[in-house]
């Protein structure tokens, strides 16, 4: 082949394969084309690539030049066809602009998390600290440095989660009291929020593991009255004006011990699921400080006095925002929980 007849052959190649491009109705026909024109092994612009070997030396660089430049605009006619096919078949024709947009679901925290910093709160407006302890904790800090016998029902293995012999997830947050009291001396206010875990069943209110809050005072004088006054405070900082009561009970950390209700939010104390039809609704147990407990943890039980409560936000949370089943906190719902996106 001389140079006249290759630089004629480019030619041919480029006129037909832009007419060949331009009819390309399908993707499907206009790969077929690309191949036919520019594929690599039977391509007829590749096929005169190849011979462009043959020609003379002194003739092979402008036909080099022809032959890149017919490739070229070979390569970005099917592009711009292959755009066109594209734009045909798009999906945005069948649009309906009518129809409503896809949900956006907005983040927000958990209502047990609200909770938790209210009280946090209300207590660091009367003077208390918060003190945090490991979840994982020593069997003496959770029951024996808290006054429980050691044939407590409590320690045996279906009410507690041991990890080893003496080491188990904490049944309470107490045993941040202990240790609170043996790194500082009084007097000491603290609140300790954390998760504790107990091998309680599921029902509607309650659970296998739960977040927990206590608190303690320790000072010269402190009285159970300092300890009614405070918890009945803090009940109408966070429910508004409400009815509530103190029943005695045991706990053997504190002594004397009392659990505090408050009327149910739910059923404005008419009786419900979820005060199981009582219409008052525990929200913690309290007490003062037993003084085999401030002697274990160093202090002088002749000098201090102090007082202790525990609660759980998770039921608290139930009242506050009216929610009838403990579940719906653990079933990560967003349609229940972006309710509390603010």
């Amino acid at each position: 082949m001389t140079t006249q007849e290759y630089l004629e052959a480019l030619e041919r190649v480029r006129i037909e394969g832009a007419a060949r491009i331009a009819s390309a109705e399908t993707e499907a026909e206009l790969t077929e084309v690309r191949n036919t024109l520019v594929g690599r092994k039977s391509g007829r612009l590749s096929h005169l690539m190849r011979e462009l070997a043959s020609l003379p030396e002194s003739d092979r660089r402008e036909a080099g030049a022809r032959a890149n430049s017919a490739r070229a605009t070979i390569e970005e006619k099917i592009g711009t066809r292959a755009m066109e096919l594209g734009a045909k078949t798009s999906p945005q024709q069948n649009l309906d602009l009518s129809m409503p947009a896809r949900q956006s679901w907005r983040g927000a925290k958990h209502p047990v998390t609200l909770i938790i910093e209210e009280i946090e709160g209300i207590f660091r407006d009367i003077g208390f600290t918060i003190a945090l302890g490991p979840e994982a904790e020593l069997e003496w800090y959770n029951f024996g440095a808290l006054n429980f016998p050691a044939d407590h029902p409590a320690m045996d293995m279906h009410d507690t989660l041991y990890l080893s012999d003496d080491v188990l997830l904490r049944t309470h947050t107490s045993p941040v009291q202990v240790r609170t009291l043996q790194s500082y001396p009084p007097p000491i206010r603290i609140l300790a929020p954390g998760n504790v875990y107990r091998r309680d069943f599921f029902d509607a209110s309650h659970a296998p593991m739960f977040s927990q809050i206590e608190g303690l005072a320790v000072d010269e004088g402190v009285s159970f009255v300092d300890l009614k006054a405070t918890l009945s405070y803090f009940a109408n900082r966070l429910f508004g004006k409400t009815k509530t009561r103190f029943r005695p009970s045991y706990f053997p950390f504190t002594e004397p011990s009392a659990e505090m209700d408050v009327e149910c939010q739910l059923c404005s104390g008419r009786g419900c699921p979820g005060c199981k039809g009582t219409g008052w609704m525990e929200i913690l147990g309290s007490g003062m400080v037993h003084p085999s407990v401030l002697e274990s943890a160093g202090v002088d039980a002749e000098r201090y006095t102090g007082w202790a409560f525990g609660m759980g936000p998770g039921r608290i949370a139930m009242l506050r925002y009216g929610i009838p089943n403990i579940r719906l906190l653990y079933d990560s719902d967003i349609r229940f929980l972006e309710q509390f996106a603010r």
